[in-house]
C-alpha cells in the first residue's frame, strides 16, 4: 500500500484561509461544512506596568488541516457499518455515503475533528484527499490553491523530509493515531498538547 500524507509549513503559511475556500468551492459544500479549516493560535499575555505602559509577548500562528489519514484512525474503529474505512491502495480515510447512518461516533471519536455529520445528506462527510484528482495524477484542490505554497501533499516517505509529525498545538499527542501529517513549525509555534496554546477561533474550526 501507498500511504499518502500532508505537509504544511507553517514558516510560510498567512493564515489566508485560500486552502479554506478552495476546498469549499470545489467540493461545493454548504454553510457550516469544511473539511479544511485554518486555526488561529495564539499565546502570551500583556501587562500592565505602574507607571501605566504596556508590555506583551503575545504572538500568534495559523495551523491549516483537514483530515489526517491516519495510520490507526479512530473513525474507523468506532464506526457501527463499516462505512468509514481506509483505502487499502492509498491510505486515505473516506466515507461510503451507502453505508454510513449518520450516527456521528466518527465525529465524537476524531481527535482532530475531521468527519461531521451532514444532516441535509444524512451521512457523514469528510476530507478524502481529493481522491478523484489524485487518480488523475494531481494534488488536492487546496495544495494548489495556496498562494504561499504552505501546503503539499505526496507519499508518506515524501512527507517526512519536509517536517515532523504533528508536532505543534494545539494537535494532540501523535501517538492516538499515528497521523499522516508532517509540519515544519514558525518559530512561534508550541509543541503539540501544550496547554497554553489558544484556538482563538473555534466557531469556525469546531
Amino acid at each position: 500500500m501507498t500511504q499518502y500524507a500532508f505537509h504544511f509549513d507553517g514558516t510560510r503559511c498567512t493564515g489566508c484561509k485560500t486552502c479554506e475556500m478552495s476546498c469549499k468551492d470545489y467540493k461545493d459544500l454548504s454553510v457550516g461544512i469544511a473539511y479544511r479549516k485554518v486555526y488561529e493560535v495564539t499565546l502570551g499575555e500583556t501587562k500592565k506596568a505602574d507607571d501605566g505602559t504596556f508590555t506583551t509577548d503575545c504572538v500568534s500562528y495559523p495551523l491549516s488541516m483537514a483530515c489526517n489519514h491516519c495510520d490507526d484512525p479512530s473513525c474507523t474503529k468506532v464506526c457501527p457499518t463499516g462505512a468509514m474505512h481506509k483505502d487499502a491502495e492509498t491510505g486515505l480515510v473516506s466515507v461510503d455515503k451507502d453505508k454510513c447512518i449518520g450516527c456521528g461516533y466518527c465525529h465524537m471519536a476524531c481527535p482532530y475533528n475531521a468527519p461531521k455529520v451532514d444532516r441535509a445528506k444524512g451521512h457523514s462527510v469528510k476530507c478524502d484527499g481529493c481522491a478523484e484528482r489524485l487518480a488523475a495524477g494531481q494534488k488536492p484542490v487546496c495544495v494548489e490553491a495556496c498562494p504561499a505554497r504552505a501546503l503539499d501533499f505526496g507519499t508518506v516517505e515524501e512527507m517526512k523530509k519536509t517536517g515532523d509529525q504533528a508536532n505543534i498545538a494545539p494537535l494532540p499527542e501523535k501517538t492516538y493515531t499515528n497521523p499522516n501529517f508532517y509540519i515544519k513549525p514558525s518559530k512561534d509555534a508550541k509543541p503539540a498538547s501544550d496547554a497554553s496554546a489558544k484556538v482563538v477561533n473555534p466557531l469556525e474550526v469546531m
